[in-house]
């Protein structure tokens, strides 16, 4: 391309980095920078990109850390040789569920920045409180069960906007009442592009628990129960009331001058709406029916896109960020990246092995699968692998241990003489992951059509993307649990992915048609053989029956664990 042809930048403020990446109109990549909070970042006691009080089981970000980062990421992006001018539209997206306070005050100073000073110390202070709850929080346990009370669903409740919004209220009376206008963290990163506070997206307005999303408007009796008033006014003020980008390819404005003058992007850059993590995620590349998109990073996130919109309690349904008429399902697990680093470093302990992950993979793939040394008939392995307090179920941080017997369907707690820690923990991290994703969606999968219409209902492709995307273990393991008719895919900038997502979309959103939909456009452009890999086999007749009968084992499991719970 060009020279002076268009480029469109996407960015991910993820838990523990902010990236960003560049594409050209035939949607390759030319620059990808990224700024990890632990390693770079100056000034913040962070770990894993987080503050944490473990007395309430707070996890939080501090605001300013990612003010920072912003800077140090555009900087970045210019010292690798991108040209801002030709810069034409932004997207980007944001962890999902967390939640930004502005303050009067910080409304005003977002519109007269300052180009000769960062925007840390120009808005450290904007903001009625300095934190951004994570979605890693599990304070919010008093919240969710009001909230269950009106809607009846423990499952999707762990710690979603709303009853954060809640407990803020409650917990910083005064700071609530100094907050002009709440964010998400996607809307939040527009704002600081856009100049002014941005309006929720389509999408990830859904993740709040405020959103009515068949009616397409904010919930009444629910912004009333997180207000704490019969009255919901002022809080649909914070919010925006009707402040929600129905158009995910609209234009919210151009760029703010900080940025223009800055670093020498054109005044007429527009903003296109930012989504979340997940939904930006799913617009990596143009998915079709029955295709699956798994993504392992600090948490594990399954998704799918599909016209049909069924409620279930396990799953989040969302509206599609771009799509009218389409809707995608998720499923989210606080304890992805993390459970699995926890077991890789109990193993790495045992070893000299200078690559991480060296150990846990050999391990992991030498293991029979379940651990059954007799055959498929034997007991197996079933583990719950939870460092955190897990959503999906609903339970405390911990770690259980069962032998499943497939036959008698009956579950006993394992012991040192029939679980071999840390090794046999390898494979059933990986294998108690996979299965909880084909336990909570196989009613939301079809067996396909055609020549393969005798196979089992799962998905055509699985295409992994995120941290883990290029370990070549992982995916083998994945096509054995979930199938996928067609196979395994990496993306090619899997790790990447989400940023990507974001970057088409801002492409879709500047050089559409009039009416002409994402996947038009994209589809159009995308070439399958320059972006994706097959790394793994998918549905394997047997293997695939096998893990069937563990779904079984691991729900009794958790069946389990949820009323020894309730017991405590």
């Amino acid at each position: 391309m060009s020279g002076n042809s268009p480029l469109y930048l996407g960015f991910d403020l993820s838990t523990q980095q902010l990236k960003s990446l560049a594409i050209n109109s035939n949607l390759k990549v030319e620059h990808k920078v990224k700024f990890d909070f632990d390693a770079d970042a100056k000034g913040f006691d962070i770990k894993k990109g987080v503050l944490t009080k473990d007395a309430e089981h707070e996890v939080f970000a501090p605001l300013a850390l990612w003010l920072q980062a912003i800077d140090v990421v555009l900087q970045r992006l210019q010292d690798d040789g991108v040209d801002f001018s030709r810069v034409r539209g932004i997207s980007g997206a944001g962890m999902q569920h967390g939640s930004v306070y502005w303050s009067e005050e910080g409304e005003r100073a977002l519109e007269s920045l300052d180009s000769s000073r960062s925007l840390e110390s120009q808005l450290g202070d904007a903001f009625s409180h300095p934190y951004s709850p994570n979605w890693q929080d599990a304070s919010t346990q008093e919240q969710c069960d009001a909230f269950n009370d009106h809607l009846g669903n423990e499952t999707q409740l762990a710690n979603i906007t709303g009853p954060q919004i809640m407990r803020f209220r409650t917990k910083y009376p005064a700071r609530y009442e100094n907050t002009s206008r709440i964010c998400l963290v996607s809307s939040f990163l527009a704002s600081i592009f856009l100049g002014k506070i941005a309006p929720f997206d389509i999408a990830d307005v859904c993740g709040m628990n405020l959103w009515d999303i068949k009616a397409g408007a904010w919930n009444q009796k629910l912004l009333s129960l997180a207000a704490g008033s019969s009255d919901p006014s002022a809080l649909k003020r914070k919010l925006g009331a009707a402040d929600v980008s129905e158009d995910g390819g609209a234009s919210l404005g151009n760029i703010s001058p900080y940025f223009a003058q800055k670093f020498g992007f054109s005044s007429s850059c527009k903003i296109a709406p930012f989504t979340g993590d997940n939904p930006s995620t799913i617009l990596a590349l143009p998915l079709r029916p029955s295709d699956a998109i798994i993504s392992l990073g600090t948490s594990t996130t399954f998704l799918m896109s599909t016209p049909h919109y069924k409620p279930n309690p396990a799953v989040h349904f969302m509206n599609h960020p771009t799509t009218a008429g389409l809707y995608m399902f998720m499923l989210c697990y606080k304890n992805g990246g993390l459970a699995r680093e926890e077991i890789r470093d109990n193993l790495r302990q045992l070893s000299h092995c200078p690559d991480p992950w060296q150990r846990f993979n050999q391990i992991a793939s030498s293991t029979p699968p379940l651990g059954q040394t007799a055959g498929p008939a034997s007991p197996m392995n079933i583990g719950l692998f939870f460092p955190r307090p897990e959503i999906v179920p609903n339970v405390r941080a911990g770690t259980w241990r069962f032998i499943y017997k497939p036959k008698k369907k009956t579950l006993i707690a394992a012991d040192d003489t029939t679980w071999h820690q840390p090794e046999d923990d390898a494979r059933a991290i990986l294998e108690s992951q996979l299965l909880s994703l084909r336990l909570r969606s196989r009613d939301l999968v079809e067996s396909p059509s055609g020549a393969n219409s005798l196979l089992p209902p799962q998905p055509r492709r699985i295409y992994i993307v995120g941290g883990a995307s290029r370990n070549a273990v992982i995916a083998k393991i994945a096509g054995e649990i979930l199938g996928g008719w067609e196979g395994v895919y990496r993306l090619d900038v899997g790790e990447n992915a989400c940023a990507l997502g974001a970057a088409y979309k801002a492409a879709w959103a500047i050089e559409r048609a009039p009416g002409q939909k994402f996947e038009e456009l994209i589809g159009s452009r995308w070439k399958e053989e320059e972006f994706v890999e097959k790394i793994a086999a998918g549905y394997q007749e047997g293997i695939f029956e096998r893990y069937g009968l563990a779904v079984d084992g691991l729900n009794l499991a958790e069946i389990e664990v949820i009323k020894g719970e309730k017991n405590r």
